[in-house]
Parts: structure tokens; sequence; C-alpha cells
């Protein structure tokens, strides 16, 4: 069956699976260096995901600390979690949408 792929605009910023997953890894992980590694990326293209993220909407998505002596991190919001539990969720309606679509390739 097919598999959606959506991206959406916000004031011509996107989120789309790129970000939700990297989300999901700095969550897992609590690092936006650990979750970049996962993903095979940067740790530069990462920040600058985050960052792009963090201006999309009036709220942050993801805060992190420097690190130093007991360590930086990193952790998604909780207004972070909303947009990728509503992310994901539009995604699996899509799905199912699609699934009933095309059923008719079985």
């Amino acid at each position: 069956m097919p598999t959606p792929f959506i991206k959406l605009d916000f004031d011509g910023h996107r989120l789309g699976p790129g970000k939700a997953e990297l989300m999901e890894h700095i969550k897992a992980t609590g690092s936006i260096s650990q979750a970049a590694k996962k993903m095979k990326m940067s740790y530069r293209r990462a920040w600058l995901l985050i960052d792009e993220l963090n201006h999309m909407f009036a709220k942050p998505c993801v805060e992190s600390s420097a690190g130093g002596a007991g360590g930086g991190g990193a952790k998604v919001t909780d207004f972070g979690e909303r947009i990728l539990a509503a992310f994901r969720a539009l995604e699996k309606r899509l799905a199912q949408e699609a699934a009933a679509e095309f059923k008719f390739l079985k």
C-alpha cells in the first residue's frame, strides 16, 4: 500500500518527516549531537533544523543547554511534543486514507 510523504508549510517553514524524526531522536537521546549521528547528518545540519523548528512557531519545540563540566543536553518541549504528536497522527490518518483509496491494487 502507498505510504504518504507529507510536508506541512507554516509561513514558508516546512515540517516534514526529517524534522519529526530528529525530534524523536532528541527525545530518545537527550542530545542534538547523538540525534544527528543516528540520522547520519552533521551536528551543524541538525542544529540548523532545530533552529528552524524553534522559529517556526510562537513557542520553541526543542530546548538545549550548553555543554561544560556537567555536560549539555537537549529536550523536546511540551509544545514540541504536541507538534510531533499532531504530525504523526496526521501521517497515520493519511496512510489509512491512502490504503482505502488504493485498496483496488491488492
